[in-house]
């Protein structure tokens, strides 16, 4: 259950003579917590501590504050909807959260009460959850089931590449439907046979799970588009890679082979290593 804080200022002057009667202004702050209670139900209230206190033309200026944590009445009748969220790591397409029984008014209603916010068409996130280490990695794989996150966009996960992507790359098999996503955008390229299906990781992104290629497999997959990408970026790639110490040069040209770029890897693996 959210509790909202509403931080409360308020100002009095005191003169000489109420100095040492500070005990009005205390009674008048926990009036107002009352007054809140009365007009909002459930209020967990305390009085703040005096902050500072000091000397203006025979006037003391007592600030003081105040918090009021409010329960949001509002989530009361989403509670059994949102501990679903909670169970897929706050994250539900369209899709499955029809199929887990729940309407779609009910997620438009969330999303107008702020409970629930569109990150993309057709998916939906709590809004009161962290926020999102890699969301375009994390929407996209929500909609592209089939999707593997592949070339520039591999690269930059596994910090091969200087490059800033600018679309999410995703392998598909020949013939799969593409993914309507209108946001982020998205650059699809088609695979087939162990080109597709070899050399895929699991990652856990912001609760998603996300399929992506190896460094290995995403540095022949780069090669093997080099014309269109750039001869600069698979070297750069090729070269950041040399240089770790977890690199497998037998899985580097095992993915070369399926890609039939051996030969062109080949004379750089052997110049670097």
């Amino acid at each position: 259950m959210a509790i909202l804080l509403y931080p409360l200022k308020i100002s009095h002057n005191f003169t000489d003579h109420e100095e040492n009667d500070q005990g009005n202004l205390l009674f008048f702050m926990e009036n107002i917590c009352c007054s809140l209670s009365a007009l909002c139900g459930k209020v967990s209230h305390k009085i703040g501590k005096i902050i500072s206190t000091h000397n203006t033309n025979q006037t003391n200026h007592l600030h003081l504050f105040t918090s009021a944590g409010i329960m949001s009445e509002m989530r009361k009748p989403f509670e059994n909807v949102i501990e679903v969220f909670q169970k897929h790591n706050g994250i539900l397409r369209m899709a499955e959260a029809i199929e887990l029984g729940i309407t779609r008014y009910t997620l438009y209603k969330m999303r107008d009460e702020g409970i629930v916010e569109a990150i993309s068409r057709g998916v939906y996130r709590l809004t009161d959850i962290e926020g999102m280490s890699n969301p375009d990695l994390a929407t996209v794989a929500s909609r592209a089931t089939q999707g593997i996150v592949c070339l520039i966009s591999a690269l930059s996960f596994h910090e091969l590449t200087t490059q800033v992507p600018h679309a999410v790359d995703i392998a598909l098999p020949r013939g799969a439907e593409l993914p309507r996503i209108d946001y982020p955008p998205i650059n699809t390229y088609w695979f087939s046979g162990d080109a597709y299906s070899e050399g895929i990781e699991m990652h856990t992104i912001d609760g998603v799970s996300v399929r992506i290629y190896t460094p290995e497999k995403s540095i022949a997959d780069i090669f093997k588009y080099r014309n269109k990408l750039g001869q600069d970026v698979a070297l750069e790639a090729l070269q950041m890679w040399a240089k770790r110490k977890e690199r497998n040069i037998n899985m580097l040209m095992k993915y070369a082979k399926i890609c039939r770029v051996e030969k062109v890897i080949r004379p750089y693996v052997e110049a670097l290593l």
